[in-house]
């Protein structure tokens, strides 16, 4: 129990971290495009749920094939690579500044990372 609490307790202050970068590169320019990052991190994951979850609708048969696996890891690695590029592009065009581009893409990774290892830590297992 108290290796789950401290888990939960540094992914916490490794998400207030992400979250705080994403705002400050907002909030210190005055220009608030970068918050779109943190809609795609936080969205970013699901497509690979939901794929998951439609890949093996019956626990007896193991017939099913893996295409849907493969779509929701596409979808996924295509927001990660959203929300990476997007800071980038609005650093090129002149929206937001270079800083807050650096701070933006290190707290959305921040934020993405995190939800993965409490995914990963946090799944139950199955048994028959």
């Amino acid at each position: 129990m108290a290796a789950g609490l401290k888990t939960i307790i540094a992914l916490s202050f490794v998400l207030a971290i992400g979250f705080l970068l994403v705002i400050l590169s907002s909030a210190l320019w005055h220009r608030y495009w970068p918050l779109l990052v943190v809609g795609i991190y936080v969205v970013a994951p699901l497509p690979n749920w939901i794929c998951q979850r439609c890949a093996n609708p019956d626990d007896f048969m193991d017939s099913s094939s893996n295409s849907a696996m493969d779509f929701g890891r596409f979808m996924t690695g295509f927001l990660v690579l959203t929300g990476i590029a997007l800071p980038i592009v609005l650093a090129h065009s002149g929206a937001i500044e270079i800083p807050a581009m650096i701070m933006s893409i290190i707290g959305g990774l921040l934020i993405y990372g995190t939800i993965i290892s409490f995914s990963m830590f946090f799944q139950e297992q199955e048994e028959f």
